[in-house]
């Protein structure tokens, strides 16, 4: 029974990664943490009262230092001795800015939420992962944040999304280079543009899809996989028109 750590859980990605490991039989899916700043999601207090006990709420910001190490301690105690197996860095948000990138104001608040945080919680965690089976680290990245795929983005008026995903990307490589000796994976996933609301009602899947889909691979993540950038696998996407085809390969950036 694998146990698991998912960032960003009160809503939208975080909330659907939570739900569908928790569809998954117990004897392949075990303890689901399921932090966010605050306690105050009626989806996610469903969610885990219906879970039997498999998913327990953490709280934690991941721009708050202290925070990060209270949920550490929390969750080594609640390992009882064990070790964490999946880390996965959810939490995040995007701007949007119709000026574009002169009318930008918050790109050290949105490096402080997408890279910044993700770096504090993963380097908090991981002792516990260096006990766990797995010690597997899962990184919700974006095509968005690919410098080979800028241009197809370039109308997008969320450049500092961008530019802090394509920061999010290079700290996973440094941390996939350093720790690869250890039988760590370090592995960005981006879970397609999904209707929540950061992706709006105009997004190409349901979050559910890019959940499920995110969740096989997070399942089949092992070394041979680290410091890689990959897509989800949706049948009927493979070749679709536009920007966003979904065919579970690796992505240029």
């Amino acid at each position: 029974m694998a146990s698991f750590l998912i960032t960003g859980s009160s809503r939208g990605l975080g909330l659907a990664l939570a739900t569908r490991l928790a569809s998954l039989p117990s004897g392949q899916v075990g303890t689901i943490f399921a932090t966010a700043r605050q306690d105050n999601s009626t989806q996610l207090r469903e969610l885990i009262n219906a879970s039997s006990g498999r998913i327990e709420f953490v709280g934690l910001d991941v721009t708050d230092k202290k925070s990060i190490q209270e949920a550490t301690s929390l969750v080594e105690h609640k390992l009882q001795g064990k070790g964490l197996d999946y880390l996965i860095n959810n939490a995040g948000a995007v701007d949007w800015n119709p000026a574009g990138v002169e009318g930008m104001e918050n790109l050290n608040e949105m490096f402080n939420l997408n890279v910044t945080g993700v770096h504090e919680v993963t380097r908090a965690f991981l002792p516990l992962l260096r006990r766990g089976e797995k010690k597997s680290v899962i990184n919700i990245s974006t095509t968005m944040g690919s410098i080979a795929k800028a241009h197809l983005y370039a109308q997008a008026p969320t450049p500092a999304y961008k530019i802090t995903k394509a920061a999010l990307n290079m700290l996973s490589v440094q941390y996939a280079q350093q720790y690869a000796s250890e039988g760590f994976t370090f592995l960005l996933i981006s879970p397609g543009w999904l209707k929540t609301d950061l992706g709006g009602s105009r997004a190409d899947l349901s979050v559910e899809t890019g959940a499920e889909k995110a969740i096989d691979i997070v399942l089949k993540t092992g070394p041979h996989q680290n410091g890689k950038f990959v897509n989800i696998h949706v049948p009927g996407w493979v070749n679709a028109n536009g920007n966003n085809a979904y065919q579970g390969k690796e992505i240029e950036w």
